[in-house]
């Protein structure tokens, strides 16, 4: 169960909640505030001077003072109007997300909304009812307003939603069958539930999750490659690495230190007829890489950790009543983050699919058959498994191309510049499963030259790492049908089964 106040909510607790259909509850305190805030928004729709989203149109028609008579069908059709998205259904985990991080801002009690409004909005998360959210229509500024509209739709009880079963129904009788009642929105409430940066910020936390388990993966698979081409281990040496101070690269050559540890392929050219001096820069260097996209990792974690502080709405109710317009629903502090993420997915990736290169290319791959194949000529190994790595290396560079800097105005050049945050998450969400399927392939790749180095041994830990992936893909032979293969390594990174290997032989691995 996660309580949702005003306080912020840890990562952890968006992740179970949008993946592993945690319930929510909304605490006292939350309510007490929620109720506090009504009640100055029922203070102010009663008197005649305007008040943005309360006594006053939207956008560019905010100049429209609204008579009282009017404004619960104002509500309504901010709700209706703006629920305009169009193109593919988001993902059930991105809407569950976006739910519970606009409930926990209602919870702040600076939105002015109704306690029942946000009652009924856990209510759709515990029932497991999620509204149909389309692919596009947020620019990332007033907030993800189509997306949001399409859930504050479902609280109305319009639209469609799938159910907890995932199917597709009227949100009608979806709020029926679980015996909710629609809410009836009062004064400011259609705004309120439209009014957030929940979409862009849950896709964020999401790959935040995502990321900070991938870049170990992708650590595991450098330290496999490096063991599989005969590389050194020297370069990780925790002295060579603290004379550039960087954390994450600290971190990421550790782990390739206790991945190698004991390895009797490593072992097996310390000695002086050894004549390779250096290894290529994919090999030497992908602590250095690892390590700046883990920092950059760690930048949005701050930036995301501050929006989940945040109470992001406008016009905001103040504690003492005042309710103010403001700027706050611009999405450029996560349109930034969420972009320059793309660019470290792109290049951990990049340099993945370049060891992979590195150990199916005879000339380069310190003995290893060609491509690793059974009966090279006869068999083709992995080489379309690299063809597939590149296709996907080349799709994540493009993704990396920012979608901050294309603001196109609207509203009648009200909101004339705009952050296309949600747009900045989609592509970092598509990356970030590119990510998975690069270093699963390389994996796959490394695990096979292992395999082909034998009598030699690789390290307990990379040998466990293999021995786990030998539960669903079958070792060194004749061509089979490759894709099941890449599909078993890429569900095994992202379910963390390969990390989990390791650690069980080098304890907790950053």
């Amino acid at each position: 169960m996660v309580e949702v106040g005003p306080e912020p909510l840890a990562f952890a607790q968006v992740e179970a909640v949008a993946r592993d259909g945690a319930k929510v509850v909304l605490t006292d305190r939350a309510l007490r505030l929620i109720g506090e805030a009504r009640a100055h928004i029922e203070e102010l729709s009663s008197r005649p001077l305007p008040v943005y989203g309360v006594s006053t149109g939207f956008g560019a028609l905010a100049t429209r003072h609204i008579a009282p008579e009017l404004r619960a069908r104002l509500q309504l059709n901010i709700v209706r109007s703006h629920a305009a998205g169009s193109g593919p259904e988001v993902e059930r985990e991105v809407v569950r997300a976006l739910m519970l991080l606009r409930l926990r801002t209602l919870a702040t009690g600076r939105t002015g909304v109704q306690p029942v409004t946000a009652r009924t909005l856990a209510s759709l998360l515990n029932a497991g009812i999620t509204p149909v959210v389309h692919e596009h229509g947020s620019l990332g500024c007033s907030g993800d307003l189509a997306p949001l509209a399409h859930v504050a739709l479902a609280l109305i009880g319009e639209g469609e939603v799938r159910d907890a079963a995932g199917g597709l129904r009227p949100a009608a009788s979806a709020l029926a069958e679980a015996g909710i009642e629609p809410v009836t929105l009062g004064a400011k409430e259609g705004l309120a539930l439209l009014n957030g940066t929940d979409g862009m910020l849950g896709m964020l936390v999401l790959a935040i999750r995502d990321l900070s388990r991938l870049l170990t993966a992708a650590d595991l698979a450098a330290a496999m490659s490096v063991e599989a081409l005969l590389g050194t281990d020297r370069v990780f040496a925790e002295d060579l690495h603290a004379l550039r101070p960087h954390p994450g690269q600290g971190l990421s050559a550790a782990n390739l230190r206790a991945l190698l540890a004991d390895s009797e392929i490593m072992e097996s050219h310390r000695g002086p007829d050894c004549t390779r001096v250096q290894d290529a820069y994919s090999l030497r260097c992908s602590p250095q890489v690892n390590g700046a996209a883990r920092d950059t990792l760690a930048h949005a974690e701050l930036v995301a950790s501050r929006e989940l502080a945040s109470a992001v709405d406008n016009p905001v109710v103040l504690p003492d009543g005042r309710v103010e317009s403001n700027g706050n629903f611009h999405g450029a502090p996560l349109a930034y983050v969420l972009d320059f993420l793309a660019i470290p997915v792109a290049d951990v990736a990049s340099m993945s699919e370049r060891r992979t290169d590195r150990m199916l290319d005879r000339a380069r791959s310190g003995g290893l058959p060609a491509f690793l194949a059974d009966d090279p000529g006869v068999d083709s190994g992995h080489m379309i498994a690299q063809y597939t790595q590149a296709a996907l290396v080349s799709e994540l560079k493009r993704l990396a191309v920012p979608a901050s800097t294309d603001s196109i105005p609207s509203s009648a050049m009200q909101e004339d510049h705009v952050s296309m945050g949600w747009n900045a998450a989609r592509k970092l969400r598509r990356a970030v499963d590119g990510l998975a399927q690069v270093v699963g392939i390389e994996i796959l790749t490394a695990a096979r030259a292992l395999d082909l180095r034998r009598p030699l041994r690789p390290g307990p830990a990379t040998a466990a790492v293999v021995a786990a992936l030998r539960e669903r893909v079958p070792g060194p032979g004749p061509d089979r049908h490759l894709a099941p293969e890449i599909a078993a390594a890429t569900g095994l990174v992202r379910d963390g089964t390969l990390v989990a290997a390791a650690e069980s032989v080098t304890g907790r691995l950053a």
